[in-house]
């Protein structure tokens, strides 16, 4: 399949509706401007006096450019017939973190190969809109998120035993990283040895990840020097009560974590196959402030790094866990890790976005995920009339003119080889005028040594927002079922007898805007989608696990200064009071009470409306998909109304031969 790189077949109509558009987009924008005027920003002092000053000038441009807007609008409306419904974007890589090196990496031999997904709603909306979530300054947050996202993906990985008298789980192995550049151009990481992944911040030179400054504030602290990337550090802090200073293992040893199946690039990691005691990058363990410092002092004296590859030093800092009952640990019925981290995971290979509404927001979101994803969808859905349609299941036509995208955007550390967009036909109300559908990728993450291509499928999707419409959203899960089933078939050229592909995993993401624990979406928490796919945060149809915890914020709290940072988010977080404060939590339709008059009798950890499922059937025959580690994210406070999550996914291949 051709990925489309440009929204019209010619150059032609791109220039045609390039003029079109600069004829509307005056109108467009002063509209914007004027009706964010009557919901005021958090930092705005005078809503009185900024309608005072400012009404009369927008409204007066605005009657001066409309008569050009609806000149333009004859132009734009008919073009749309011909629009594409995406546009594929790829900045090349040549370098060993290229994604064709990437490629090179897995041959589906070994004991498997780990990667990793995250998904998140950056509620990117015009500027008047985002403001009824309390969010704002859209173009702004656009860069600091693509900003936030890059450095926190971009970390290499460091691996920590914590050996302590108490600690009697399995395997005490932590990818935490700490950010700090290196003088060599690229922007890389400095891991650490805490529980939380706490967010740093670091100024430097950037080269392949550009960055002007940190993501959460000035850094400081002392230099490290790390070792090769190709084997990531391991340093191993004692917790015996002789204090002993910790050593850094001698990368010849076997307790030594591997990034890539082959020798790995030294300025981004790429994913690391299963070692004895990998446990994956997202998790940490806890450490005190002084076994912090003795983990720099053992990689200060027993690192070695590859010959020829230098590191320069660079400031950083990091926050510390300072209570015990705080440490991340496995539940006894887990197979995984799972954690509330400050971070985006390190080496982070797949990305979906949903509510990418603005395009300009889009651009600059792009233009910063660039310096780390070298494939990107982006401009996904249709425009005008082209989302109306008759829907087959209730033989009712829904007409209604798209003003907006879907919102959904695609980032990939892989190639990928075939994508599709469908929009659901069944929208009403305000949400009808976005065109909100399902996105299916297909993407190759290896090849083996018969030349079979090694792919994975991804899909990303945004259901209806209305919470009383549950009928609707479970006629889109039909919906994306079906198209799955489809965009797979119609996408494989694989034989049962001679295939010439193998499935590593199939991944269905996204805001579904309903949660697993309200009484009112009991119809979808039952939707057959769970019995295709797997929730690792789920127990069954309306019971969560202990751990997992709501990813919609109280937008009356997103601005308070105790979750104005990653760390601050986290620390709220951790708590059972923190959550009841500003989290979201379902609401009935029998109550009568808002929900800040009942959080004194609210149950549960809040609404967790993001989801990542993940299939364990229809994948390559013995071959075995188990979660690693699931996290959920608060490097995005203030920026948005949701909680980003994210999970490491292990594909074994049964063979036992590193």
């Amino acid at each position: 399949m051709v990925l489309y790189t440009t929204p019209f077949p010619n150059s032609c109509l791109s220039a045609l509706h390039a003029v079109s558009w600069c004829l509307i987009f005056p109108c467009y924008w002063l509209l914007d401007q004027l009706l964010a005027l009557f919901t005021p920003a958090p930092c705005q002092k005078n809503q009185l006096l900024c309608i005072v000053l400012f009404m009369p000038i927008y409204l007066g441009f605005l009657v001066t450019s409309l008569p050009f807007a609806c000149l333009g609008f004859l132009f734009w409306c008919p073009l749309q017939c011909a629009r594409r419904p995406y546009v594929y974007s790829r900045l090349e890589d040549k370098g060993p973190a290229g994604g064709a090196a990437l490629l090179r990496e897995w041959k589906g031999t070994g004991p498997g190969k780990s990667f990793c997904f995250a998904t998140a709603n950056v509620c990117l909306l015009p500027e008047s809109l985002a403001r009824h979530n309390n969010v704002y300054k859209t173009q702004v947050r656009a860069k600091e998120i693509g900003h936030r996202i890059r450095n926190g993906a971009s970390r290499p990985q460091i691996k920590i035993y914590i050996d302590s008298p108490t600690n009697t789980s399995i395997s005490a192995a932590s990818f935490s990283s700490l950010v700090s550049p290196q003088g060599d151009g690229m922007a890389r990481a400095v891991p650490g040895s805490i529980k939380r992944t706490a967010s740093v911040d670091y100024k430097g030179n950037s080269g392949r990840h550009p960055s002007d400054e940190a993501a959460n504030g000035p850094a400081s602290g002392d230099p490290i020097d790390c070792s090769s990337l190709e084997n990531a550090c391991v340093v191993r802090i004692s917790g015996d009560e002789g204090g002993q200073h910790p050593e850094a293992d001698d990368p010849a040893t076997g307790g030594q974590a591997r990034n890539g199946a082959g020798g790995g690039p030294l300025g981004q990691t790429p994913n690391h196959s299963r070692r004895d005691g990998d446990s994956g990058s997202l998790g940490s363990r806890s450490a005190s402030k002084e076994s912090l410092v003795k983990a720099r002092a053992g990689l200060d004296s027993g690192g070695s790094g590859e010959p020829g590859a230098t590191y320069s030093k660079a400031p950083h800092k990091a926050s510390v866990v300072k209570k015990v009952a705080a440490r991340k640990r496995r539940h006894p019925d887990e197979a995984f890790d799972h954690e509330i981290s400050a971070f985006f995971p390190a080496n982070l290979d797949f990305l979906c976005l949903q509510e990418v509404f603005d395009k300009r927001a889009a651009t600059k979101l792009k233009n910063q995920l660039h310096g780390y994803f070298e494939y990107i969808l982006s401009d996904v859905g249709v425009y005008g009339c082209q989302g109306c349609c008759c829907c087959r299941r209730c033989c009712e036509a829904h007409c209604c003119f798209k003003c907006f995208n879907s919102g959904l955007f695609f980032a990939s550390r892989y190639p990928i080889m075939d994508a599709v967009y469908r929009c659901y036909t069944n929208g009403k109300g305000v949400d009808s005028l976005a065109s909100k559908g399902a996105l299916f990728l297909k993407v190759q993450v290896g090849s083996t040594p018969q030349d079979q291509r090694i792919v994975g499928y991804i899909t990303c999707t945004h259901l209806h927002a209305p919470e009383e419409d549950s009928a609707i959203r479970c006629e889109q899960l039909d919906m994306l079922l079906e198209w799955l089933a489809d965009f797979r078939k119609s996408t494989s050229s694989s034989s049962t007898a001679n295939p010439e592909e193998l499935v590593a995993f199939d991944i269905v993401c996204g805001d579904l805007n309903f949660d697993n624990c309200s009484s009112d979406d009991k119809l979808e928490q039952q939707h057959s989608l769970f019995t295709r796919y797997k929730d690792p945060c789920r127990l069954g149809p309306g019971e969560e696990k202990p751990w997992a915890i709501g990813t919609m914020l109280d937008q009356d709290g997103i601005n308070d200064e105790d979750v104005s940072s990653p760390d601050n988010l986290q620390k709220v977080l951790e708590s059972e009071e923190g959550r009841r404060e500003y989290l979201a939590f379902p609401t009935s339709k029998n109550s009568g009470a808002g929900q800040k008059g009942r959080k004194d009798v609210l149950k549960g950890n809040g609404r967790r409306i993001d989801y990542m499922l993940y299939a364990e059937e229809g994948l390559c025959p013995d071959w075995k998909a188990e979660v690693e580690e699931f996290s959920f994210i608060t490097q995005l406070s203030g920026l948005t109304d949701h909680l980003p999550v994210a999970m490491r996914l292990m594909v074994s291949t049964g063979d036992e031969e590193a």
